[in-house]
């Protein structure tokens, strides 16, 4: 291994695709970006470049003594989060919520796209494969948010869980971290509002049932393609698309509100799959749908075009063309408002046909509007019981 200290060779600039044509050399032909495949099998990232805030890069090259063959694959493992709050805030004007929980840092899932990566830069690692290997988990998070909800300032507002790593990646179904959050959810008679890609969240359909008879939680399974090999590749641990499915008409039929995201949508890539996913999900009992435009904030933009790259080399061209398109020339474009869906004509298309489908098939007719009226504060430690 050697280390670089220039940013150039830290981050080599991503070229248009006007100048860097599908199959062109790279332009520090040095420095091998690409994690060999077997080390990566599984995986959805290429390559584990170092953290934007890390002051030396460490870059694997051969040196002829084929020190490379005893580097060992990439397995997951899983550090703990010490985290003393688990309910973090926000103000952005663009999303319906200004509270989430994460149970995980990373995610195991493995999508090449995930807005998300660049977080594990904080905590010094690649939002590479080491975001999808080295994964953080917090098994205080339900006695810490019991502890949040029992404050004496604290106002009850639905919760949202899973807008940046997934609360039912693999490592759930052992940490179980996910259903004591919901455990002390469901007695306090809070909402909360979940976002997965796993049909994991079946498992908890008591507890979710017990919720939704209350108007106390919502589901959306995110569903970005219906093709087996453009989901393996793309999303590599997360559910197949038929058990996302499946999922959505299990939690239908147990009376929680479903409701179905395409997203992200990948021009050129998945959004000629925009309505058949709906009718997909509209079959399977969802009533509501929503859709996201891929956004390509920080490192993921250069992970996604390798990933691309690798796997359809032959899109690489055109797919940029068509996101800067809709994101007035740029790669992307995190302004408010605009981010989720873009703006141009192609942007403008996208929604239509999106509003068009959901009105054929009889989504969005009605919007599920969460309670805070069965909301009460968990009692804290030493705290006297009301006699009446």
């Amino acid at each position: 291994m050697s280390r670089a200290s220039s940013h150039a060779l830290k981050h080599p600039p991503v070229t248009a695709p006007s100048d860097n044509p599908a199959g062109a050399t790279s332009p520090f032909p040095e420095i091998a970006v690409a994690i060999e495949r077997d080390r990566r099998r599984g995986r959805g990232a290429q390559s584990n470049d170092s953290g934007r805030y890390e002051a030396e890069a460490r870059v694997a090259f051969d040196d002829g003594w084929q020190s490379l063959d005893d580097l060992p694959p990439f397995k997951t493992t899983v550090s703990l989060d010490t985290s003393r709050k688990v309910i973090t805030r926000n103000d952005s004007p663009d999303i319906g919520f200004d509270r989430s929980i994460n149970p995980y840092r990373g995610c195991e899932h493995g999508c090449v796209y995930c807005f998300a990566r660049p977080t594990h830069a904080y905590l010094g690692l690649s939002p590479g494969l080491d975001f999808e290997s080295k994964l953080l988990a917090k098994p205080d998070a339900p006695e810490l948010l019991e502890k949040e909800l029992a404050a004496s300032d604290y106002e009850a507002r639905m919760i949202a869980i899973g807008t940046n790593t997934d609360p039912y990646q693999p490592i759930e179904r052992e940490r179980k971290i996910m259903r004591g959050i919901l455990e002390v959810l469901d007695r306090a008679g809070h909402p909360v509002g979940i976002v997965t890609k796993s049909a994991l969240v079946t498992r908890d359909i008591d507890i979710l049932s017990r919720m939704a008879k209350r108007n106390l939680v919502k589901v959306a399974l995110s569903v970005t393609t219906l093709d087996p090999k453009l989901a393996r590749t793309m999303e590599p641990r997360a559910s197949t698309p038929p058990k996302r499915l499946e999922a959505i008409r299990r939690l239908t039929e147990a009376g929680i509100p479903t409701t179905v995201m395409v997203a992200p949508i990948i021009p050129a890539l998945n959004d000629s799959e925009i309505e058949r996913i709906l009718d997909a999900a509209a079959h399977a009992g969802a009533k509501e749908a929503s859709y996201v435009l891929l956004r390509l904030p920080l490192e993921v933009r250069d992970l996604f075009r390798e990933w691309l790259m690798a796997n359809y080399p032959d899109r690489y061209r055109h797919v940029f063309t068509l996101i800067r398109d809709m994101r007035g020339g740029r790669d992307y474009d995190s302004q408010w408002g605009t981010r989720m869906k873009g703006t141009g004509p192609m942007a403008w298309m996208i929604g239509r046909r999106f509003e068009i489908a959901c009105e054929k098939l009889g989504l969005n007719k009605r919007r599920t509007k969460l309670s805070t009226d069965h909301f009460a504060k968990p009692k804290r430690n030493g705290q006297q019981l009301s006699l009446f």
